[in-house]
């Protein structure tokens, strides 16, 4: 794969010629995407092209030779793109089970892909009330690291919240948390009935998981054959910096029941909602999921509304 795109590098750079964006898909371990991404990556950057990478991490069961060549592939193609989005297969069992057929499975993970492209097409070429444009998607997919890409959509009296909350949670990604994210786009979607407190619900729904350094742009689309339904729409980059915050300190206050573990109570995930179709991301250590229910919790929201994945790693 690295050498056919050497070899090609000409043809390479006059097929992307004219691009202002580029993405890139691939799975990671073998040769062709793992010897070919990183090359195109790289000239894309080098022409001055905002690019993303959404790529597949292998299955367990593909051995550690295959593991070790996708986690070396990785790390060459973060170091070469504005971007990268990686979906986990093992995650497919995980969340799925094991009775799902390989060609669902395979599409759940595409979805991942067909969320990001769509979504950025969509704050790119659909023109807003407040407008998000492609200057603001290059502004903060400009900081470099890893990066999650999520949408969902919601219907009744509480949809802005719902939806918000669903497009940031993903177990098929590689973490779930935003509290790194340098950077936050968020585009919301619906018909003449969008009132402005549920742009606020949505909007404060993603600030309780971001970081309060993170630099928020937000817009609003009009679309009137949403009907009952809101959309929004998630970019967050950057977050590789996560693993750069120290975690705060905890005081311990012994209170005669020092043999039992402390942890919130486990809450069950929305039913009226499918989480695991839209993107959201990176890994955490586990004080940053609790402060995150707590502060979901604190904002109103009821027990059975706590998605299953935070409740998990908040345990």
């Amino acid at each position: 794969g690295r050498e056919a795109a050497d070899l090609a590098r000409g043809l390479i750079r006059d097929a992307l010629e004219g691009a202002h964006m580029l993405f890139i898909t691939a799975g990671m371990g073998g040769g062709t995407g793992t010897g070919a991404a990183p090359v195109i990556a790289k000239i894309a950057r080098e022409m001055g092209i905002l690019t993303v990478a959404v790529v597949t991490r292998p299955f367990d069961f593909e051995g550690s030779k295959r593991m070790s060549n996708a986690e070396q592939g990785l790390a060459e193609l973060e170091a070469n793109v504005d971007s990268l989005i990686v979906v986990l297969n093992e995650k497919l069992l995980e969340v799925y089970g094991d009775d799902i057929s390989q060609k669902e499975a395979f599409g759940k993970a595409n979805d991942v892909l067909k969320n990001a492209t769509g979504g950025i097409a969509e704050i790119i070429n659909v023109p807003g009330l407040i407008n998000a444009d492609f200057e603001d998607v290059k502004s903060v997919m400009g900081e470099p690291g890893k990066a999650m890409m999520g949408t969902a959509m919601a219907s009744g009296p509480d949809r802005a919240r719902l939806a918000a909350e669903q497009a940031v949670v993903c177990p098929l990604l590689d973490g779930v948390d935003l509290s790194g994210a340098k950077g936050v786009l968020v585009n919301i979607t619906a018909d003449d009935s969008l009132r402005l407190g549920e742009t606020r619900e949505a909007m404060n729904a993603i600030r309780a998981y971001a970081s309060p350094e993170a630099n928020i742009i937000f817009g609003t689309v009009n679309d009137p054959t949403m009907g009952d339904s809101l959309r929004v729409t998630v970019l967050a980059t950057g977050l590789s910096g996560k693993a750069e915050k120290a975690a705060p300190e905890l005081t311990v206050i012994r209170t005669g029941t020092d043999n039992v573990p402390l942890r919130p109570q486990g809450y069950g995930g929305h039913a009226g909602a499918d989480p695991y179709q839209s993107p959201a991301i990176w890994r955490s250590g586990r004080g940053a999921p609790s402060a995150h229910v707590n502060a979901l919790m604190q904002s109103g929201m009821d027990e059975v509304e706590i998605p299953a994945f935070l409740r998990k790693q908040a345990d």
